[in-house]
């Protein structure tokens, strides 16, 4: 079945943002057990910097998404499925935002003022409490994990229309134009 495909600029956006979100957490793993040291600093900088980037730009994706709406989706399925579909895609993006802020918060509260790259810093939002740094500290992991879940989960649904339902779904976020879309020209 041929779907309508997102712009050029969506596509880049999701598949940037999902690298970024990947690599960001992927780092908070592997330093999370690090001693202190300039390896773990360094790991944590880059950990900021782009969990910054990926809150700026989830900022200009839903700019981008309330100027350019979503293709329609050309699908028959349950009400459930589609309903649990929005739901999930909310989650997601909510996630994407508050994960980063409540990184900003949490450095705030522990007297680490964020900066980007060296090109500026972001103010700090609350006052150094150590109380209070730690338990955003949990709140940002926990966030993050169950980002990391919608992620898997959006991905196994993908490949589900892909691969079982057979319905081009992921034709929609794709630069590579599909072969039904190729044969109706």
């Amino acid at each position: 079945m041929n779907q309508a495909r997102y712009s050029n600029i969506a596509i880049l956006l999701h598949w940037v943002m999902a690298l970024l979100i990947i690599m960001t957490w992927s780092i908070a793993i592997a330093i999370d057990d690090m001693p202190l040291s300039p390896a773990r600093i360094s790991w944590l900088s880059w950990h900021k910097w782009l969990g910054t980037t990926i809150f700026f730009m989830v900022l200009f994706r839903l700019m981008w998404r309330a100027t350019h709406p979503a293709p329609p989706l050309n699908l028959v399925m349950p009400a459930w499925q589609e309903w649990v579909m929005k739901l999930t895609h909310l989650a997601l993006y909510l996630l994407m935002l508050a994960i980063p802020l409540v990184g900003w918060l949490m450095s705030s509260a522990k007297g680490y003022t964020v900066n980007y790259f060296g090109l500026f810093e972001l103010p700090d939002l609350v006052d150094k409490d150590k109380a209070l740094g730690h338990l955003l500290k949990e709140i940002h992991e926990l966030l993050a994990n169950g980002l990391m879940i919608l992620v898997v989960l959006h991905v196994l649904a993908a490949f589900k229309h892909q691969w079982i339902d057979k319905d081009g779904l992921l034709s929609r976020m794709s630069f590579c134009k599909s072969k039904d879309s190729q044969l109706e020209k």
